[in-house]
């Protein structure tokens, strides 16, 4: 029997009905199932998955393997069981509520064959509106490099990895890390990998955002996160030595893992979970955050991780609170330095250095911060925004300000200055944001953009503080969108895109259906 040229690996857990769309997306792909190889895994699924896998075996057995074992906890286990049945050449994971291309898998063994790589990532889309990070995206690539490159912000294991690779360096996933288990296994692989390659030519793989389930990251408590986020900074440092590779790497894990448990809802916590957070956040930052990683990390989580380093749990708390509850603090300007005026700010108790507060180099962008006050759709033509900027002389200070939603630029209907600060009205043309929207759905974030200083400031819209959803419906050609203004998880005003047929349409505005729904 030939050797297959790819093995995919599917940890499966309860993920029915999106399974039979992921199984199916592989049994058609157009690489043909006498190169291909499934290896599934149900970890104890009670909703049919299992059933669904036999199914799947029976229908394609020289194809689907399948393996039943009591739950596990996550998706680490079942992945380091299918590994030891994986006989392909490459190996791909997949999450068995996404799906493929149907050419996927044939691209992606090509160019690792014609480039004789050892990792190939596949241009990832989101489903549901499922935020992707794209930058490692923007072209075609032989090669690419982890620490010179956006590669740490796409360290998911959805890729195409060499079997002789994963074997020679024993790579597996680490089964106590419920959460961001393939992170250690994808970081190490890349690491190892004489050469790493992209493909942005196809929408390769589309990651669902499930609508009738949360994910595991998600619902996961902040003290079980923090400690999956000590084991990979851990790793990295075991991995790689100090200096700036590793700060590359790192830079992600301090302003995803690390911040995230700094976000607004660490307000609502117990106060022991609090300490017990702040306390290893604080240890990471003292071992591990150098000033190469802080002067790039974004104003809001730089700050936080210095309350968290320097200050106490009080002290956090009141620095969260002021863009949860407060709107954006007052701009510090000393002689040609531009300061984020947040409590602690030369407090000499603190000792906290300016650098954590500085935002010189961003200036443009600092001005460009906006609160939203009101966004309501006009009908089903545009939404006009309302922002708030709590400079009074921000006309003086800029040549242009606008809101735009992605590419899409809105009309400036006014700016008018007060006594504490300046109202900006915007209306943004709702046609162009479903043109270009992918097939499962896109989140425009709305930001503020300014000429100042010579540059051009860019400043997500912070999104109102008790956000009313609002929701339009949209039709170009034969298509219907919805459209409905939210907050994401930083707080952010966004626009959700998602296409819709009218069945599923008139099921939602029932009640019957979760938008996207099967």
């Amino acid at each position: 029997m030939s050797v297959p040229d790819v093995t995919v690996v599917t940890a499966v857990y309860n993920t029915m009905p999106y399974l039979t769309r992921c199984l199916t997306s592989l049994v058609e792909q157009t690489i043909g199932r006498d190169r291909l190889e499934i290896v599934a895994v149900d970890d104890g699924s009670t909703d049919g998955s299992g059933r669904e896998l036999d199914r799947f075996a029976r229908m394609y057995p020289g194809t689907v393997k399948v393996l039943h074992q009591a739950n596990s906890g996550g998706p680490a286990g079942p992945s380091n069981r299918a590994l030891e049945h994986a006989t392909g050449r490459y190996v791909f994971f997949i999450g068995s509520d996404d799906y493929l291309g149907p050419q996927a898998l044939e691209r992606l063994v090509a160019a690792a064959d014609r480039w004789d790589s050892d990792v190939v990532l596949g241009k990832l889309v989101g489903v549901n509106s499922r935020y992707i990070h794209q930058a490692i995206y923007a072209e075609n690539a032989a090669e690419v490099d982890l620490f010179d490159s956006a590669l740490p912000w796409s360290l998911s294991n959805t890729k195409l990895f060499r079997r002789e690779l994963i074997e020679k360096y024993g790579l597996r996933y680490p089964e106590d890390m419920p959460v961001g288990s393939d992170q250690p296994f994808t970081i190490e692989a890349c690491v190892r990998a004489r050469r790493i390659s992209v493909l942005a030519d196809y929408d390769y793989y589309y990651a669902v955002r499930r609508l009738n389930a949360r994910n595991i990251t998600y619902k996961s408590r902040h003290r079980e996160r923090l400690r999956c986020a000590e084991e990979i900074v851990a790793f990295v440092a075991g991995l790689i030595e100090a200096g700036p590779r590793r700060d590359a790497v790192l830079l992600r894990h301090f302003t995803w893992e690390i911040a995230k448990l700094l976000e607004n809802d660490f307000l609502g916590l117990e106060r022991d979970v609090q300490s017990d957070v702040a306390a290893g956040v604080r240890a990471l930052a003292e071992a591990y955050l150098t000033d190469r990683i802080r002067d790039q990390l974004p104003v809001e989580a730089r700050i936080r991780l210095a309350a968290a380093r320097y200050g106490d749990v009080d002290h956090l708390l009141a620095v969260i609170r002021q863009d949860a509850e407060l709107g954006i603090p007052p701009a510090v300007v000393d002689g040609d330095r531009w300061y984020a005026g947040y409590p602690g700010f030369r407090d000499p108790q603190l000792g906290i250095p300016d650098a954590w507060y500085d935002v010189t180099a961003g200036a443009a962008d600092w001005v460009a911060r906006l609160d939203t006050v009101s966004a309501a759709f006009e009908g089903n033509r545009a939404l006009l925004v309302t922002a708030r900027s709590p400079r009074p002389d921000l006309a003086e200070l800029t040549d242009a300000v606008a809101l735009a939603a992605g590419d899409v630029v809105g009309t400036t209907v006014s700016v008018v200055a007060d006594a504490t600060g300046t109202t900006v009205r915007a209306r943004l043309p709702l046609d162009p944001l479903v043109a270009d929207t992918a097939p499962g759905g896109e989140l425009r974030t709305v930001q503020a953009r300014v000429e100042a200083f010579g540059a051009t400031g860019v400043a997500a819209l912070r999104g109102a503080r008790r956000p009313v959803p609002q929701r339009t419906v949209v039709r170009r050609g034969a298509r219907l969108h919805v459209l409905t203004t939210t907050t994401n998880h930083k707080g952010q005003l966004v626009i959700a895109v998602a296409p819709v047929t009218p069945r599923r349409l008139v099921a939602r505005l029932r009640g019957r259906l979760p938008l996207g729904g099967k």
